[in-house]
């Protein structure tokens, strides 16, 4: 595939807030996000991890599905067709095979409604490996519009010498998506701590020796159930620029929900 041209792309990092369990109603506030990225005229929509279910909820036993083919899936890839955006979120994946096997997955879906790219998580916490099956994929997607894209999910990202952020740029991505869930203690005090140096520690050396564009997107909320319950997510979605600087970094809050934009100009 030939290299593309130099072209600016609008970004949506859709920082919204994820109920744990509550399917039906985050996949409202998904549909809500995408209709607005499509409005602003936005190119590719980031939406958080396990964006469906929350991430290390345990309602992904009864309501987790297949990807492809799963009825959550099914509507991520209508609202791609439906609004002519890229999307690129994480959910909750039963596996096809051995259905008492779950993923903390990510797909990447072009315009038509295509999944480009299935990525599950790798590096996932030592807890959450108590639900889920570790990952066993690394990929890029090669697309005409932008390029060669990858995908990570979260904590994927600080792993030891940050090998798979690092893989996914020497197979030639010239855009790193990553859906997040980043958390915090309930009584986390940001300005005495500001959050957000573990991601300026592993986002920006990576931007800068592979010459891409990192964009992690976390939701907001509560987390209430699981071993983390009690915490709570905290937005702060950020886009790393190809000279390790950061170009965009969104509100810190349990409540800072919201869609918010990044031109790129990806060479």
């Amino acid at each position: 595939m030939s290299r593309p041209q130099s072209r600016t792309v609008k970004l949506a990092l859709a920082q919204i807030l994820v109920e744990g369990g509550a399917l039906e109603s985050n996949l409202s506030r998904i549909t809500a996000a995408v209709a607005d990225a499509a409005a602003a005229g936005a190119d590719i929509i980031v939406l958080p991890e396990a964006a469906d279910l929350g991430w290390a909820h345990p309602s992904a036993i009864e309501c987790a599905g297949v990807i492809p083919g799963g009825a959550t899936v099914d509507v991520c890839r209508g609202l791609a067709r439906r609004y002519n955006i890229w999307m690129c979120i994480g959910l909750t994946e039963r596996d096809s095979n051995c259905p008492d096997q779950y993923y903390n997955a990510a797909v990447l879906i072009d315009r038509q409604g295509t999944i480009q790219l299935h990525h599950r998580k790798v590096h996932e916490l030592d807890f959450a490996r108590e639900l889920y099956t570790i990952g066993d994929r690394l990929a890029v997607a090669n697309t005409a519009e932008f390029g060669r894209i990858g995908v990570m999910i979260c904590a994927d990202a600080f792993v030891t010498d940050r090998v798979i952020s690092r893989s996914l740029g020497q197979m030639g991505a010239r855009l790193l998506l990553s859906p997040c869930a980043w958390a915090v203690t309930a009584d986390h005090d940001n300005h005495a701590d500001p959050y957000g140096q573990l991601w300026l520690d592993s986002y920006s050396p990576v931007a800068k020796e592979f010459r891409v564009w990192i964009v992690g997107v976390s939701n907001v909320g509560p987390i209430n159930a699981g071993s983390w319950k009690g915490r709570k997510c905290v937005g702060n979605s950020l886009v790393f620029a190809p000279d390790g600087e950061a170009h965009l970094q969104a509100p810190y809050g349990e409540t800072a929900e919201g869609v918010f934009y990044a031109e790129i100009v990806m060479e």
